[in-house]
């Protein structure tokens, strides 16, 4: 679908800097890890749903029906794509969660298949900037399990994980699906691996892209 001029993103002046997106399961580490590759790249940190949405999310989920809930995120993810593309004139941008996360979690959460959820995104896709690279974060249960015990800002997602029939399985598979469809994928395990050994392997990979 080809957008009219009124929606058409904005242009800024300069050299697009990279993109690094993380995605992954709540708990697997995204937060920590984003916290330190922002420092090591000096770039700047991003986390979708950005402001004003996140204040709105816990409300769109307890009172909107799942396509009215699907609009909200997407919005969200349009308005974090706009953030990263002012951004990325001055500097590399980290990004905690973006469009991947929208379509695995909402097809999770509402029994959805991915495919169907992936094609309602798909004619807004050029609004979209495409990251540099999408690093995948994968582990397995039972470290998930370890790492959200010691998780101090437990969210409603965050205990659903374990508390709703299927939920984590579903997201397991949905993130293996999206990103065995995303071409800027990057599929890392995490499992006896130090958030600063994973920032390691990610400054790596943008360095090797940029040689």
């Amino acid at each position: 679908m080809s957008l009219p001029p009124a929606y058409l993103p904005l242009d800024h002046d300069g050299f697009p800097r990279p993109v690094v997106v993380l995605e992954g399961v709540s708990g697997i580490g995204k937060t920590t890890l984003a916290d330190i590759v922002t420092q090591r790249l000096n770039a700047t940190s991003l986390h979708t749903l950005p402001l004003p949405h996140s204040e709105w999310s816990s409300m769109a989920n307890c009172r909107l029906r799942s396509l009215p809930q699907f609009a909200f995120y997407l919005s969200g993810v349009l308005h974090a794509s706009d953030s990263i593309r002012r951004s990325r004139m001055t500097g590399p941008v980290v990004a905690d969660r973006y469009v991947s996360s929208v379509i695995a979690c909402h097809a999770a959460v509402h029994g959805i298949a991915v495919e169907t959820v992936t094609k309602l995104v798909e004619p807004y896709r050029p609004y979209l900037v495409e990251p540099t690279h999408t690093f995948y974060l994968r582990c397995a249960e039972s470290v998930l399990r370890e790492r959200m015990a010691r998780k101090r800002d437990l969210k409603q997602d965050d205990t659903e994980l374990f508390t709703v029939p299927g939920r984590l399985a579903r997201l397991f598979t949905n993130f293996e699906a999206v990103s065995a469809a995303d071409p800027t994928a990057v599929v890392i395990d995490t499992d006896n691996r130090s958030p600063d050994e994973l920032a390691d392997r990610i400054v790596a990979q943008l360095e090797a892209g940029s040689a």
